[in-house]
């Protein structure tokens, strides 16, 4: 049987003498179980042997040719090889908020430049490569695994490798991208073998650790195969508009087509699929900042198709007639063999569906695969095209964060698996994601400092941890939004605990968008739970809490600013047990900017519309006893709400009050709920002095604010009452 080689090296990222990358070669036969390692002068890079090679100049000389983008660093020492199973060198590195995740410094362009000298004919068979753009991992970090699409030169994941792989010191992934030679006829068997021999590798080093599969269009169906090989391995499967829809797509009736076509059109056939395959505006798009002036948009941009228009043609040698030919047949294979298999797939599944993929029907697809697979997620993306890898407004790391699959062990921990905020995620959020909300309640912040003056801003809240802040919750929690993004500013993290319907899939279909609720995860939302808090606040960390929980966030008429909470005292003694500081905090505001029409009592009155409430109430998760205190009989339902003219929203962090030294509050409950009692006062208290306070704010009014900011140009310092 043909050998197959496949190792991890780099094949065009070039490192010096000061950056060495760790790096391991293997050699194997498919259908054999033997394997055998080159010796310490020899060594495999694109199907090539180099022996008796010597650097210069950082670069390997072959025959007096200087071989730049496929240099291999081989455990930096000269190509002496180590053992694929060998503990990896790890580091265990701390993650900052704002880390610079590289997103938007690599754009389509990158793709083509570099898949320009990947694709040379070198006779070479499918193989591991790992771009030198990922540093080296931090401890425990899992391994990613890029399976390609039709193109197989495996820089499908270009715009990402930054965010996945390399921020500064760390790693979140382990990154490595299969790479199938454009002559390459390995049929899928073989691939599937290739992938399945790697990921076997992966779990007998490191057993207790996920190992992820992105699988980009026809990379799917390899993905979908090796998982339903092998149901014991934990695997994470992430699907890019799988090619699991071939048989119900237009690419089917290509096929007869092409082999009719003569040679000399067949040039035109590539670069007319380019535009059908992805959107050339998004993908143009990726480095340009969304905060520039709409001329400077529109000049970048058509500098940027100017640019990207004529790389299209690159597509002719990537499928050359005989290539595009074998792919197609190599596709139609994959989806049967994978559709045979759905139902033999245990592992967990993130399906990325683009609703403008006009080369498979992704959409629907997601959809069945829902239905299908055991343990499916859906993300649909409906403005973008079937490259949505290489196009804008797509961060992989974002997403994989977003709908909870990232994790270091074989269970998600909210707490230790938490990757911060990225600025370029910080920028998004802003600008795309809360811009206009934060806009439009242009939210003034006080709190309070030691000596009980207050002022503007978050002076008075401890920026070390552990702090509990603990406030009323708005109507539908409208106050999270710039509560999140004032404390982001100030480079704290607030760990919010939210209901578990937020996390358990009771929300989500087959059409679900990546919306407001998944960027809560990207925050740092976590479901309320005592072993959450007691993790929180164990690692110093700034916690969010509202007693009153959904019960006071889907209040009814006449209850706004009403404090609804239980009548345990629990966050009481959890604070005290680690010394936090207990923070509360008032906010009002939600009567400036909706008015509540229609809420429980209201809908239960109406026809057909009781029945879908009940739907959602029996569905939402109960998380401590209703039978009892004010938060009694909860009603998770959708109120009927009326747009007002906005007004603003006020935040009043109260003075701190530490329980450092008051062990007491553990055993004596009395004194747990005086202090209980007291938190509760003092947050009833910041609200009736904000609803004072606002009636002489000048610029409450959105038309105000709006003159002043037109004015002033100082859109964040809008000024406020004076306290």
């Amino acid at each position: 049987m043909a050998s197959v080689s496949f190792f991890r090296i780099s094949p065009y990222f070039l490192t010096n003498s000061e950056s060495r990358g760790w790096f391991q070669v293997r050699v194997q036969n498919l259908g054999s179980s033997d394997s055998t390692l080159p010796s310490s002068d020899s060594y495999v890079a694109n199907g090539t042997s180099f022996n008796g090679h010597k650097e210069k100049n950082g670069a390997l000389i072959d025959g007096g040719t200087r071989v730049e983008e496929e240099r291999a660093v081989i455990n930096g020492e000269n190509g002496r090889l180590k053992s694929i199973l060998e503990k990896k060198k790890v580091k265990d590195f701390s993650l900052e908020v704002f880390w610079d995740d590289g997103y938007g410094t690599k754009t389509v362009k990158d793709y083509f430049h570099v898949a320009k000298e990947m694709i040379m004919p070198d006779g070479g068979p499918p193989r591991w490569f790992c771009p030198l753009e990922c540093g080296q991992p931090r401890k425990n970090s899992p391994t990613l695994l890029f399976l390609p699409g039709m193109d197989g030169v495996g820089l499908g994941l270009t715009l990402h490798h930054k965010a996945l792989g390399n921020f500064g010191k760390c790693r979140v992934f382990e990154v490595w991208c299969l790479h199938i030679p454009v002559y390459d006829r390995t049929p899928f068997e073989g691939l599937v073998k290739l992938v399945e021999e790697t990921v076997r590798i992966e779990h007998a080093a490191s057993p207790n650790r996920p190992i992820y599969l992105v699988g980009d269009s026809f990379g799917g169906c390899l993905a979908l195969a090796v998982a339903a090989r092998n149901p014991k391995i934990d695997l994470v499967l992430i699907l890019a508009n799988p090619a699991t829809s071939f048989g119900r797509s237009q690419l089917e009736h290509l096929l007869p087509i092409l082999e009719a076509l003569p040679d000399g059109l067949h040039n035109a056939v590539p670069y007319l699929l380019s535009f059908v395959m992805g959107d050339p505006l998004k993908m143009a798009m990726v480095d340009i900042e969304n905060r520039l002036l709409p001329k400077s948009k529109i000049e970048q941009l058509s500098g940027n198709l100017t640019a990207l228009l004529p790389l299209l043609s690159g597509l002719t040698d990537i499928f050359p007639r005989e290539t595009l030919l074998w792919k197609l047949k190599l596709l139609n294979s994959a989806a049967a063999y994978a559709n045979s298999c759905l139902q033999a797939v245990k592992a967990e599944v993130l399906v990325l569906a683009s609703g403008k993929d006009y080369i498979l029907p992704s959409g629907d697809e997601a959809k069945r695969l829902k239905s299908s697979l055991r343990n499916c997620t859906v993300r649909l993306f409906k403005e973008h095209g079937h490259a949505i890898l290489l196009e804008d407004g797509i961060n992989l790391l974002t997403i994989i964060k977003g709908t909870c699959k990232y994790r270091c062990s074989s269970r998600l921990d909210f707490v230790s698996d938490f990757v911060p905020p990225s600025m370029s995620e910080f920028k998004y959020i802003h600008d795309e994601v809360n811009g206009l909300f934060c806009f439009a309640t242009g939210a003034a912040v006080f709190s309070t400092l030691d000596d009980g003056r207050i002022v503007r801003g978050l002076a008075g809240v401890p920026k070390e941890g552990p702090v509990l802040l603990v406030g009323y919750h708005m109507l539908m929690g409208f106050e999270l939004q710039p509560l999140s993004e004032a404390f982001l500013r100030e480079n704290i993290v607030l760990r919010g605990l939210a209901h578990p319907s937020l996390f358990n899939g009771t929300i989500e279909n087959s059409s679900s968008e990546f919306s407001q609720l998944d960027w809560y995860k990207v925050l740092g939302a976590v479901p309320v739970t005592a072993n959450n808090i007691f993790k929180l606040l164990s690692k110093n960390s700034h916690v969010l809490l509202y007693p009153g929980g959904a019960r006071e966030a889907l209040h009814y008429k006449g209850e706004e600013y009403k404090l609804i909470w239980p009548n345990r005292q629990e966050f009481v003694r959890m604070a005290a047990r680690f010394g936090a500081t207990i923070v509360p905090f008032g906010t009002v505001g939600e009567d400036d900017i909706v008015e509540l029409v229609l809420d429980y009592n209201d809908l239960m009155k109406i026809p057909f519309v009781n029945e879908f409430v009940r739907k959602i109430d029996r569905t939402a998760a109960r998380i401590r006893d209703e039978s009892q205190g004010e938060v009694a009989n909860q009603k998770h339902y959708i109120p009927g709400l009326l747009p007002k003219l906005p007004g603003r929203f006020y935040f009043l962090f109260g003075k701190p009050i530490e329980t450092k030294g008051k062990e007491e509050l553990l055993k004596d409950r009395n004194y747990a709920n005086e202090l209980y009692l007291q938190v509760k006062s003092e947050i009833k208290h910041n609200m009736d002095y904000l609803l004072k306070k606002r009636e002489e704010d000048p610029y409450r009014s959105i038309i105000d604010r709006t003159l002043y900011g037109a004015i002033n140009s100082r859109w964040q310092d809008i000024p406020a009452f004076d306290p």
